[in-house]
């Protein structure tokens, strides 16, 4: 399905930015949902991801460095019954707080839009994970600033099947360059192979060296709805 020739392509990109990527496991047991970061400054390469239950936050790897926390201190990864959150900003939250109170993923990203962070405009890039009856479904969604205005494109890509052993996947840009260029097309196959460690590691090394900073793997047992984090880090926290 053309999963290894992405990852080669993955691996060759220096800048695809903030990435998701959610599919099966190689038996269709569990759900895996990925999200990855990557940095080209100080201040966004000064992270680490923590896990506190079933939360995946980032955090200062030193506080005393920090100088903006704005868009890049959020939880990354929280969970609802039945429901699997992950998200490249504090739009997790929102989603989090809509499905708490009886709405749904896209009414709750239809009050968001592309980070301020012109001239980049960088996309908010979403996932949610469904689970019920022993199996999974999964949306993904890309708010990205229109070139023609100061409005907001939102594209969505509702999958009722996941495949085994590979997962869809989104980034937030395309490559490296000034400014970035945004993320396009639909997301694409990356292969999940093996448990849940061994995906993290696969992943990791095709994420350009400098530019990693931290990425987690969530996988999620599709009879019993429990949920483990696998957890990357470029710098130890301090």
């Amino acid at each position: 399905m053309g999963a290894r020739e992405n990852l080669a392509a993955l691996a060759a990109n220096p800048y695809p930015g903030r990435g998701i990527c959610v599919g099966l496991d190689d038996a269709g047991a569990r759900a895996l949902e990925v999200y990855w970061i990557m940095g080209r400054s100080a201040n966004s390469r000064n992270r680490v991801f923590v896990v506190d239950g079933a939360t995946l936050r980032t955090a200062p790897a030193d506080a005393s460095k920090v100088k903006d926390p704005s868009l890049i201190i959020y939880n990354a990864m929280r969970e609802l019954p039945g429901f699997y959150i992950a998200t490249n900003g504090d739009q997790t939250d929102t989603i989090f707080d809509r499905l708490n109170s009886g709405g749904t993923f896209v009414q709750a990203l239809e009050t968001r839009t592309y980070e301020p962070d012109p001239p980049n405009n960088t996309a908010r890039i979403s996932c949610i994970v469904a689970v019920a009856r022993g199996g999974a479904s999964a949306t993904l969604a890309v708010l990205k600033k229109s070139p023609f205005a100061e409005a907001a494109e939102r594209q969505f890509f509702q999958y009722e099947a996941l495949p085994k052993a590979a997962g869809y996947t989104i980034t937030t840009y395309l490559g490296d360059a000034n400014p970035l260029p945004r993320f396009e097309g639909e997301p694409y196959l990356l292969p999940l192979e093996g448990p849940a460690r061994k995906v993290a590691q696969t992943l990791w090394n095709a994420l350009n060296r400098e530019n990693r900073v931290s990425l987690a793997v969530k996988a999620i047992d599709l009879a019993t709805g429990k949920s483990t984090i696998e957890v990357v880090n470029a710098y130890a926290r301090v």
